[in-house]
């Protein structure tokens, strides 16, 4: 079965006002822009044009492949937990577009999570585009920006950029102009050669006194330094990574635990240790020194909420799972941009680990809880210049056996 992702969004300048939204169709495998979708729909919210502008992403995927499961990435929280199903349609206006984007592929084929806006600025741009038109009293249109594409790459069923494409709802034949395919390889042929990648080898702290016991350690805490066994273990990823010969910076979460293995590993691999404050753990507030156990005891709701709804912080004012994927992917970009074409260690926790690996696969928030990492385990993700990443290790220990 084939996988795309759509990302969607939608603006009004005076909520309601001239509004517009716009969305984006990509390969999940490869991260290629497979179509793009824009119109400006005239005096409406910001909710009416979030849900116009998923109609019509996900339009554009049936259109591609009936058969396709599609995952949907949106800012907009109330779109994405109303079609999930974890919060009612009260509004009468979303009503009927929730129902249309609930018709236009079987519910169990589609699956839908929340990011940041500043990860959804494709579709923001497109949106933006759509309402700048409508202000100069015209439709969007791809016309212009297309014109050296090769139209006989659009794939069967679409249109090609001189066509006209119905989407978000407009009538049937209207010439609104709303959609672009974008040209992409035969299938079976290579992406382009975009040079050497940016590769983060994450590797998680050597253990700690509270590691064994599994009680939450984050950056709220009691801030543990390494026990004896961890720094074995940071001696043994030294000396696993000097054969390689391949890690050419170091950066590290600021907590004790992480600098401390980075110091261990950048004294063996004679490197200096940069630190990022986007590396730390997540705050895990009152529960910072409890196990599971004692956190389900004292804190049952909080606990229960936590690990369904990643916008839901621990007791005492911790950090959710939605603010520490916003802080690592803004680290990521950050350390991409530094590091492009190099092979950096980032030093950090669990959860940016995670973080990183989630993201990397456009794997729902719940996938945090699926994956297994082990203290002082190696994993890797690639970047290349056209922001695809490539997940290329994960939770690798065979240097400490």
């Amino acid at each position: 079965m084939r996988e795309f992702i759509v990302e969607a969004d939608g603006g009004s300048r005076g909520n309601p006002g001239p509004a517009g939204y716009g969305a984006v169709l990509l390969d999940a495998l490869t991260g290629q822009t497979l179509v793009e979708a824009a119109e400006y729909i005239g005096i409406a919210t910001n909710n009416v044009a979030e849900y116009r502008g998923l109609v019509a992403g996900l339009r554009a995927a049936r259109d591609l492949d009936p058969g396709a499961a599609v995952h949907v990435r949106m800012d907009s929280k109330l779109v994405v937990e109303q079609m999930s199903g974890r919060w009612k349609i009260k509004h009468p206006d979303l009503k009927p577009l929730a129902a249309e984007a609930a018709r236009v592929l079987p519910p169990d084929r589609v699956t839908y999570e929340w990011i940041p806006r500043e990860r959804n600025k494709h579709a923001d741009r497109l949106a933006n585009e759509a309402m700048d038109a409508g202000r100069r009293g015209e439709q969007w249109s791809p016309a212009e920006s297309t014109a050296d594409l090769d139209t006989e790459a659009a794939p069967s069923g679409l249109s090609g950029p001189g066509d006209t494409v119905a989407a978000g709802g407009a009538e049937a034949g209207a010439d609104v102009r709303a959609a672009r395919v974008v040209a992409t390889p035969s299938a079976g042929w290579a992406p382009p050669d975009l040079g050497a990648p940016a590769t983060f080898v994450l590797l998680r702290h050597g253990e700690t006194p509270l590691t064994p016991q599994k009680r939450f350690s984050g950056s709220g805490g009691s801030d543990p330094s390494l026990s004896d066994v961890g720094r074995e273990q940071a001696q043994r990823v030294a000396a696993a990574l000097a054969r390689r010969g391949t890690v050419q910076a170091i950066v590290s979460s600021p907590l004790a635990r992480t600098r401390e293995t980075a110091a261990i590993v950048a004294a063996g691999l004679d490197l200096e240790v940069a630190v990022a404050d986007g590396l730390r753990e997540t705050d895990f507030g009152a529960w910072e020194g409890l196990t599971f156990g004692e956190v389900h005891e004292r804190h049952p709701d909080d606990l229960n909420a936590w690990l369904t709804d990643p916008e839901a912080r621990p007791t005492g004012g911790g950090e959710s799972f939605a603010a520490t994927a916003a802080r690592v992917a803004a680290a990521r970009d950050e350390l991409v941009t530094a590091y492009a074409g190099r092979t950096v260690l980032l030093v950090t926790h669990v959860t940016p680990i995670k973080t990183f690996v989630r993201l990397a696969l456009g794997a729902p928030p719940e996938s945090l809880f699926r994956m297994e990492l082990s203290a002082a385990s190696l994993s890797a993700v690639a970047y290349y210049a056209d922001g695809n990443a490539s997940v290329r290790l994960f939770n690798d220990t065979s240097h400490l056996r």
